[in-house]
C-alpha cells in the first residue's frame, strides 16, 4: 500500500480540520452555517484561481526560457513576470484571510490581512506601471496610498503586539529571593 493509498488518521491535519469544521457546523445557527458554506466555496474558487495563475506563470516563464528571452534588462518582460508573481501572492493572501475567517476564534481581527493584500496590490501596480505613460498625479496617488497603507499596517501590528503583551503572563526578570538560612 503506497503512502497515497493509506487512510488519513485522526492525527492528520486535514482530518482534524474537517472534523472541527463539521463539529462547529452542527453547533451553528442558520446564518453562521451559510457564512461557513460561502467561505468554503470562496476558498475552493481562490484555490482554483491560484492554481491557474500559477500554471499560466509557469508556462510563461518556461516559454521565456525556451525562447532565451530571460533578460532582467527587458523591462516589459520583467514587469509581466513579476506582476504575475504578485498576482499569485495576492491570491495566496486572500486564501490565508479566508482560512483565518474559518478559525474558531471569532475575535480575530482580519483588518491587518486586508491591509496587507491592499499593499501587495499597490506594489503589484507599481511593478507593472509603465513609467513613461503614468502622469505625476497618478504616481503621487499611488505613493500616498502605499504610505497610508503602510502606516495603518504598522499601527495595527503595534496594537496587536500591545494586546498580546497584556495577555501573556509576566515573568520576573530576577529569580525569587531565597532566605539565607534555607538555601
Amino acid at each position: 500500500m503506497s503512502a497515497q493509498d493509506e487512510p488519513r488518521g485522526p492525527g492528520d491535519p486535514f482530518t482534524r480540520e474537517a472534523t472541527r469544521l463539521r463539529k462547529n457546523f452542527l453547533e451553528m445557527n442558520l446564518y453562521e452555517g451559510f457564512e461557513l458554506a460561502i467561505m468554503l466555496v470562496l476558498t475552493a474558487l481562490i484555490m482554483l484561481v491560484t492554481l491557474f495563475a500559477t500554471w499560466n506563470l509557469t508556462k510563461e516563464v518556461w516559454q521565456l526560457v525556451l525562447a532565451q528571452r530571460i533578460d532582467p534588462g527587458d523591462m516589459p518582460t520583467f514587469q509581466t513576470v513579476f506582476g504575475n508573481i504578485f498576482t499569485v501572492i495576492i491570491a495566496l493572501e486572500f486564501k490565508s484571510s479566508l482560512r483565518i475567517s474559518l478559525s474558531p476564534n471569532k475575535d480575530v481581527v482580519r483588518v491587518r490581512t486586508i491591509v496587507l493584500i491592499a499593499l501587495l496590490a499597490v506594489a503589484r501596480k507599481f511593478i507593472i506601471l509603465d513609467l513613461h505613460e503614468v502622469n505625476p498625479a497618478e504616481m503621487f496617488a499611488f505613493s500616498a496610498a502605499v504610505l497610508a497603507l503602510g502606516v495603518v499596517y504598522w499601527l495595527i501590528r503595534e496594537q496587536d503586539i500591545r494586546v498580546a503583551s497584556r495577555t501573556e503572563p509576566t515573568v520576573p526578570l530576577t529569580p525569587p529571593h531565597q532566605d539565607a538560612g534555607h538555601g
